[in-house]
């Protein structure tokens, strides 16, 4: 087993950071990636370490389809480079980002409406708030959304429990935006609550917070919902496990949020996995030999001293 660690600037902040780092693993198999945020802990984080495994140990099972759909990712920025990303995607969906701490509600109104813009009429614009409303303040913001006809409200409130009064309380007042489940899943103890008490519509899965994509597949057969793959702003060698996870469902309804390469400032192989003409093409990717993607000396140390796992 090699490992190599990684750190890549970021065009715009998003989920707090400037800087995206994480390890990239060769094994029999191939390249997998194990890039879990810094506030994240052991025993989480084991999970991450499964799929960057079963990536690099295993390999993939086999497709069934060989491009998959993808959204434009838009971070909590002003309309005119919410407007700036979209275009620049090609994609015709859009996922983005609300309830910024230190932003007002007005701001998000903004940016949806530049989206909406660059998009155009029949362009798909989901939403995300990350779990930092409740349940009063979703259906309120919710309903000032209504204009941009979502096609999903993304983990609006924290909670199974917050999700599942959301939907009853938004179904009353006919406010037609269907909610996924994104933490509520992947942070979990047991991931399949949420279809248990119908608090979700839509499931969002991610490669390595789940364990890997052969566990993905199992929990999305368990859960019985539509599923939209989604990144956790990986390098194009985590992106290749999400994308394979997404060729291998037997459905795939939505598009997926794999397009955030084009997030970062650079990445770890020379021909990115980004969209073209809203798809990424299956393919196989390894890191490039112009290094520049590779972190410094300390930074390194600092995952390898994180690292516990054992060579296969």
């Amino acid at each position: 087993m090699e490992t190599f660690v990684y750190a890549l600037p970021l065009r715009d902040r998003f989920r707090g950071i400037g800087v995206r780092e994480g390890m990239l693993v060769k094994g029999d198999a191939g390249w997998g990636e194990w890039s879990p945020f810094w506030d994240y802990d052991r025993p989480e984080i084991d999970a991450w370490w499964a799929a960057a495994r079963e990536a690099a140990f295993e390999g993939f099972p086999d497709p069934v389809r060989e491009s998959v759909p993808v959204n434009a990712t838009v971070p909590a920025v002003d309309p005119q480079r919410a407007h700036d990303i979209v275009k620049a995607s090609g994609c015709r969906t859009a996922k983005v980002k609300v309830a910024e701490p230190g932003q007002q509600p007005f701001e998000d109104l903004e940016r949806l409406d530049a989206v909406r813009d660059s998009l155009g009429p029949d362009g798909r614009i989901r939403v995300d708030a990350n779990g930092a409303w409740t349940v009063d303040e979703a259906v309120a913001r919710l309903r000032l959304m209504r204009g941009f006809e979502l096609e999903y409200a993304e983990q609006p409130c924290a909670s199974v429990e917050e999700l599942a009064a959301l939907r009853v309380k938004l179904a009353g007042l006919g406010i037609d935006v269907p909610i996924a489940a994104d933490e509520s899943i992947r942070r979990a103890d047991d991931p399949e609550r949420v279809a248990k008490a119908e608090a979700a519509d839509v499931a969002v899965l991610k490669v390595q917070p789940l364990g890997g994509v052969r566990r993905c597949l199992e929990l999305a057969e368990r859960l019985g919902l539509p599923v939209v793959v989604s990144s956790a702003l990986e390098s194009s060698i985590g992106i290749r496990m999400g994308l394979a996870l997404a060729a291998a469902l037997p459905e795939l309804p939505y598009a997926c949020g794999l397009n955030t390469v084009a997030l970062l400032a650079g990445d770890v192989v020379g021909e990115p996995l980004v969209a073209e003409g809203g798809e990424i093409k299956l393919r196989g990717v390894e890191p490039s030999d112009a290094g520049t993607w590779r972190a410094d000396e300390l930074t390194s140390a600092r995952w390898q001293a994180r690292a516990w796992f054992d060579t296969p």
